[in-house]
């Protein structure tokens, strides 16, 4: 942009009156020290308590956001902002605007994105609650760094910058409190330069409870992690599923095993025979999964998952589907002969009810694996955009 800055301090706000002149005063007593080009843009999430005219009054820059939400609110910021880089931060008072220079230093050596560490930098009392500092954020952070490896050891930090070129193009699309761990986990999965600096949290100044919802929220924030990682929320699982099932069926499949005083039987033999079955469909779940968020961009496309799903072709799986099916019915027709060699009359149900499980888990874990094999086809159906040239100005003589 023609006017673009060095930085823009954006703050999302929805009815802080009571903290949000403090806050903008610390950003202009910074820009002011260090002599930085800068703005200061409050992302307003529909205040009506007065806040778009204190932040005007205090020299700052209003955008207004008429979706609600937190990361809908940052989402328009960072849209408007005029600055090369963005340090972004909550509006209660939480975080100290004044002191931003490990921030800024680090994005003038290359970070694209860097994030406050307030386990590092301290956290005052009653700043946090604690079932968030002991329980919530050390869980979360936790799974976010052993899903997507990570360096990040405080995902929910509010107070971060980074590079507004580069988070532009990660393409955020969550509205709410969960936008905070889909910019760490874009910007690992982008491969960008991530760096934390030690943050102090303060306790914030407002009288009013917080927006924050810990339960609601904190499930948005594990239930984005899940869905961003199909590893870790089908295949590891699925894998897991179908090795038990396949070992303890391998085991019992001749008949009844005993370990001590133990006997295990045909009715383990069909928990077996159900562990196959999940496990199949929730590793046909992670490549449909990952073939949708790679194709969509949802997930940056990896060139080891595109050979993998490429031999996966629809074909292959018809392959396999049609031979498991064929066993189950060889099975199932062996075991009618059974029935039918006595005379359709009772039979031994340890020795019988083998071969049917086997049937009809083949038979059902091959019909799956068909479906699953047409429902990715399907979405790896090439998409061709057409280009309608555009019709030629009338001619003026």
């Amino acid at each position: 942009m023609a006017d673009e800055l060095e930085l823009t301090i954006l703050m999302p706000c929805l009815n802080e009156a009571e903290t949000l002149a403090t806050c903008i005063g610390k950003a202009l007593s910074f820009l002011d020290r260090t002599g930085i080009a800068g703005e200061i843009v409050i992302a307003d999430n529909g205040s009506t308590d007065g806040s778009r005219q204190i932040a005007e009054g205090q020299g700052a820059r209003v955008v207004p956001v008429a979706e609600r939400g937190y990361g809908a609110a940052l989402a328009g910021g960072i849209e408007a902002a005029r600055g090369r880089f963005v340090i972004m931060g909550d509006a209660d008072d939480s975080y100290d605007f004044a002191n931003l220079d490990a921030f800024v230093a680090q994005l003038r050596d290359g970070a694209d994105l860097v994030m406050g560490n307030r386990f590092a930098g301290g956290i005052a009392p009653g700043a946090m609650p604690w079932h968030h500092r002991y329980i919530g954020n050390p869980v979360l952070s936790a799974v976010g760094r052993l899903f997507f490896r990570t360096p990040i050891g405080d995902f929910h930090c509010g107070l971060r910058g980074f590079s507004r070129a580069a988070v532009l193009g990660l393409n955020l699309r969550t509205t709410g409190m969960e936008f905070a761990s889909e910019m760490v986990v874009k910007a690992t999965l982008a491969q960008l330069d991530l760096r934390e600096v030690p943050t102090r949290l303060a306790k914030d100044g407002r009288s009013r409870p917080p927006h924050l919802r810990s339960f609601r929220d904190g499930w948005r924030h594990l239930r984005f992690l899940l869905l961003f990682s199909p590893r870790w929320l089908f295949l590891y699982p699925g894998i897991a599923l179908l090795g038990l099932g396949l070992l303890v069926g391998a085991i019992l499949l001749p008949g009844p095993f005993r370990l001590g005083h133990v006997s295990f039987d045909v009715h383990t033999f069909l928990v077996a025979a159900l562990c196959i079955i999940v496990g199949v469909q929730s590793i046909s779940f992670a490549i449909i999964g990952r073939r949708f968020a790679s194709r969509y961009g949802f997930i940056p496309r990896s060139g080891h998952y595109d050979r993998l799903l490429e031999a996966v072709t629809l074909e292959r799986i018809l392959l396999v589907a049609i031979t498991l099916m064929l066993v189950g019915l060889a099975a199932l027709v062996w075991g009618v002969n059974q029935w039918a060699i006595r005379d359709f009359g009772p039979l031994n149900s340890s020795r019988t009810m083998r071969p049917v499980i086997l049937a009809m888990t083949a038979l059902v874990t091959g019909f799956q694996l068909m479906m699953s094999g047409f429902m990715s086809s399907m979405i790896n159906i090439p998409i061709y955009e057409r280009r309608v040239a555009e019709a030629p100005p009338p001619h003026t003589p």
